[in-house]
């Protein structure tokens, strides 16, 4: 049934707002917290970096110190400088050999004494350092060569890469720190690789010495984001998981609340809350029931019965009017129709309509499932006009009654004389009935006037061959006049008031 189907995906609806109620203030927290862990752990390379240059600069600065003491003694025989040699290496902490360079050969040696060997200035990063693997005393093994020259002199220091990879291990601990120099680049291992720098996944910070020709690398491995983030954030993933829950929590405590009347009548709706109740109409001439008008009440689970003229006029601005309506006629159906067969002639079944039922043609639809739950000529179904809201005479208005009444649906205009287009509409639609008010009802025997309005209704209905109801019948007097004036049918307290569907079938039983 179309409203169970509604209900179904309300429920689904509310779960789904309710999840995401939870996911997003969870994700969006999650989502920061990434932000967060990146920006720190970029920090954190960037730190290790800078600090990574300082030591490098510091043991290039006095490598490249004990070069400039050796430089003027380039050119003299070998035998007279290599005390000289041996002295800066044993002065200078990170300085493992010296050398003194004539004309682009290296000619002595604090490790040789002399020694021939032409230099090449090309295999320098800007003639200055070269990051070799390893030399014929101590091959594979790294060594950072410094180079310094004035014209046909230079000198030549060496940096054990031992010291180098001590930097980049223990400086760069939880970090991927490397050295790059030229064409090659030095691992926390001690091992020299050849070729380009490999890229840093996570947070990779690269920084070059403003004094001498290296760079630094440093960054993360994959996944070292989320790493960071389970080891440093746990209680920040417990709060956000509270926050979470509290937060769907609140979303589904706020689509339950009622937030408007519209709102809480939806809830009602799709609850079946809204019932129909049942005033016996009777015949004018012997007071047999010869129908019925259908009356909306709210059975609130809270407040009770909820009285119509608290809640109609909201279904009405809403729109909710048209589904509870559907939903009226759908259980008048499931009651009536077991019992169709016993009926004595069609009985009258009374529904009230507004101006929101004539916005399309959906009502046809309606009418025809309700006219098809009882067999062939059991019912008249009576549709009512009510006034609270005017009618417009459009396209599909008129098209709307047409196909009305060829279903054999008949229309009566309710409270006729009370509304400011109760003519208007006889002008403009083909009515069937006129329903009087109460209110003129209730003068008979009294006000003169009212009771002229009403003689001239009946008169008026009678000239445009209608049918006629007279609602709020209340006393044997008013019945009476009623009677001796033509009226077709009764409808008031004295037959009966407005009682819910097991009562009235019990009630029906007996007349």
């Amino acid at each position: 049934m179309p409203l169970n189907a509604r209900s179904r995906h309300k429920r689904t609806q509310r779960i789904a707002v309710t999840l995401l109620c939870g996911l997003v203030p969870l994700l969006l927290g999650a989502v920061i917290l990434y932000m967060q862990a990146e920006r720190t752990l970029k920090q954190s390379t960037k730190l290790t970096a800078e600090e990574a240059v300082h030591q490098f600069e510091l043991m290039l600065d006095n490598t490249a110190l004990a070069a400039r003491e050796l430089l003027p003694l380039a050119g003299q025989p070998c035998d007279d400088v290599k005390l000289a040699l041996r002295e800066q290496v044993t002065r200078r902490p990170f300085v493992r050999s010296t050398n003194l360079v004539w004309d682009n050969t290296l000619y002595c040696s604090s490790l040789f004494g002399d020694y021939q060997e032409k230099v090449n200035p090309g295999d320098y990063t800007k003639g200055q350092l070269w990051l070799m693997n390893g030399n014929p005393v101590t091959p594979n093994t790294a060594l950072l060569v410094y180079r310094l020259s004035e014209g046909e002199k230079g000198a030549l220091t060496t940096l054990d890469g031992y010291h180098l990879s001590n930097v980049l291990r223990l400086i760069g601990r939880k970090t991927l720190l490397l050295l790059q120099v030229g064409p090659n680049w030095l691992s926390a291992d001690g091992k020299v690789h050849e070729g380009a720098l490999p890229d840093l996944p996570v947070a990779e910070t690269r920084l070059a010495s403003t004094h001498h020709a290296f760079t630094v690398a440093a960054g993360f491995p994959k996944g070292e984001t989320w790493r960071y983030m389970s080891s440093e954030y746990p209680p920040l993933f417990s709060l956000l998981i509270f926050f979470a829950m509290v937060s769907g929590t609140i979303g589904h405590i706020l689509q339950k609340r009622s937030s408007s009347p519209s709102h809480e009548m939806q809830r009602a709706l799709e609850a079946r809350e809204f019932v129909p109740y049942f005033q016996p109409v009777v015949h004018g001439a012997n007071k047999k029931w010869s129908g019925a008008e259908v009356l909306m009440r709210w059975n609130h689970p809270k407040e009770g019965l909820v009285r119509p003229d608290l809640f109609i006029p909201f279904a009405e601005h809403s729109g909710l009017i048209v589904p509870m309506t559907r939903s009226l006629m759908q259980q008048t159906a499931q009651l009536l129709s077991p019992i169709a067969s016993s009926f004595d002639g069609p009985f009258h079944i009374g529904i009230n309509i507004t101006a929101r039922h004539c916005k399309d043609l959906e009502l046809v639809k309606d009418c025809r499932d309700f006219l098809e739950a009882f067999a062939p000529g059991a019912i008249n179904l009576v549709l009512e006009l009510t006034e609270r809201e005017l009618i417009e005479p459009t396209a599909i208005t008129l098209q709307l009654f047409e196909q009305l009444h060829a279903l054999g649906v008949m229309i009566a205009i309710d409270d006729f004389g009370t509304g400011h287009s109760s003519l208007g509409y006889l002008r403009q639609f083909n009515v069937d009935f006129l329903k009087i008010d109460q209110s003129f009802v209730a003068m008979i025997g009294g006000d003169a006037l009212s009771r002229h309005i009403l003689d001239t209704i009946i008169e008026l209905s009678a000239k445009l061959d209608l049918g006629i109801v007279a609602e709020g019948v209340e006393t044997e007097a008013q019945s009476d006049y009623l009677t001796a004036h033509g009226v077709n049918f009764l409808q008031g307290y004295l037959y009966g008031r407005p009682m819910p569907g097991a009562e009235f079938l019990n009630a029906l039983s007996h007349h």
